[in-house]
């Protein structure tokens, strides 16, 4: 008489839960859906700044005010914000107006969306990272602002996202 070579049905099932657990543990690594999505929302907060500041730019311009280094511009809302060279300022409150966006300061006691840290007043450079994402000076998952330096010059933007 042949024997049957082969697996046994325990031998089946085991080797089934072993490779279930492996891949419950193993996925999350692989398929990052937390970090993708916020990647993807400092993207569009960027695309946002960018939009809002090329509207404020073209008021800025035609109210002739493009070439000041620091002024207020009416766009419309309840506070008017503070631009330079036509470009937003690095504040709270002129971001907040323009970007129409809920912003509290770290450490606030206000919950928010965003958050705002002044890391270089004087020269209006903002770094804004969304709540519940990881921050600290070591931590890269903000955007950076930075107002144009002079007439003519551009803001700059920055996405730090490596540790989202």
């Amino acid at each position: 008489m042949k024997r049957a070579a082969g697996f046994t049905l325990i031998e089946l099932v085991v080797v089934i839960i072993i490779l279930g657990i492996l891949a419950v543990t193993a996925a999350p690594k692989f398929i990052n859906l937390q970090s993708d999505a916020r990647v993807s929302t400092l993207e569009g907060l960027e695309g946002a700044f960018k939009g809002a500041n090329a509207l404020v730019f073209s008021k800025a311009a035609i109210a002739g005010k493009e070439q000041d280094s620091d002024t207020t511009l009416d766009i419309g809302g309840a506070t008017d914000p503070k631009i330079r060279f036509g470009y937003l300022q690095g504040d709270e409150a002129s971001i907040k107006e323009a970007l129409q966006i809920e912003l509290a300061t770290s450490g606030g006691a206000t919950l928010a969306d965003w958050y705002f840290v002044a890391d270089s007043p004087s020269a209006g450079i903002v770094t804004i990272y969304q709540s519940g994402s990881p921050y600290s000076a070591t931590d890269d998952c903000h955007i950076e602002y930075t107002p144009a330096a002079s007439a003519g010059a551009l803001p700059t933007y920055n996405v730090e996202s490596d540790d989202c």
